[in-house]
């Protein structure tokens, strides 16, 4: 009962997620930008109008691979996004530039979550190590604690991610609209693509809260 609750219902979450991201993104991938700005383009005018100047914008391989460095202060959008013009790569680009403003900011989710980041690694590449280990020593008392601390971690991490995509979202449906880059449907077209996005999140974290919880439950057991 525990597992069917704790991990099959979070899976089914995550795949929903998947799913509806990706039906988001190619939908409004098809659809152009009346305002005919790439991708690359729309982020920079949202980081110049929040006053951000020192970002550099790099195209990479990949799909939805986009992402903000804040350790190198560098923007990397996927190929398609950084030179698309649709809906769906105006959008991705400023959500991305969303983060890049935090940071310039020193927005404190975003300062916190970048200090979770090593310990967070650590955890998540000592995790299969650990499972393994704890599979072969007949599920160990030592094996389920430290996987407690590691889904703590894991939770706490995408806990702490939450606000910071969230508001990277709402800085870029504001900034985009303010700028006049996207207008009237456009707008919903964005909000489609960037909400789904963030359920990926709530998902991610969902997923993390029950392992966690799953973790608890053996514990339990393992005790009486």
């Amino acid at each position: 009962m525990a597992f069917l609750l704790f991990i099959l219902v979070p899976i089914i979450i995550g795949l929903y997620a998947q799913l509806r991201i990706s039906s988001a993104y190619e939908k409004n991938m098809r659809r152009m930008v009346s305002s005919g700005i790439t991708g690359r383009e729309a982020a920079e005018a949202v980081m110049r109008a929040a006053g951000v100047n020192d970002v550099e914008i790099v195209p990479i391989g990949g799909k939805l691979t986009d992402h903000y460095d804040p350790t190198k202060k560098v923007l990397a959008l996927s190929k398609e996004n950084y030179s698309g013009r649709s809906i769906s790569a105006i959008g991705v680009a400023a959500h991305e530039a969303g983060h890049a403003i935090q940071h310039f900011e020193k927005y404190a989710p975003l300062n916190f979550r970048m200090k979770l980041v090593p310990i967070t690694s650590f955890a998540s590449q000592l995790l299969p190590v650990v499972m393994l280990l704890g599979f072969f020593m007949f599920h160990s008392m030592a094996a389920l604690y430290v996987c407690v601390g590691i889904y703590l971690i894991l939770a706490v991490f995408q806990l702490v991610t939450l606000p910071v995509e969230f508001d990277a979202s709402f800085r870029a449906k504001k900034r985009l609209a303010a700028l006049g880059l996207v207008g009237g449907s456009e707008k919903e077209g964005v909000s489609e693509v960037l909400d789904a996005a963030a359920f990926t999140y709530v998902a991610a974290f969902v997923s993390s809260l029950g392992w966690l919880l799953y973790m608890l439950a053996s514990v339990s057991d393992s005790r009486r």
